[in-house]
């Protein structure tokens, strides 16, 4: 997968949204656990993207 050298809000919100559809589709509870809290972590970067932006 080819992604820009920098990440932006959108970016890192389209990735959550990615993780999260996937972690849907499994049926191994772990491993749809793990999707879940990458999805946090994408989240959490497009706050702090947001946030740096703001000011």
């Amino acid at each position: 997968m080819n992604q820009p050298d920098t990440t932006t809000v959108d970016i890192a919100i389209a990735n959550a949204a990615r993780l999260l559809y996937n972690a849907e589709t499994i049926t191994d509870l772990a491993l749809m656990e793990r999707l879940e809290r990458l999805a946090d972590s994408w989240v959490s970067i497009a706050e702090f993207l947001h946030e740096r932006d703001k000011a």
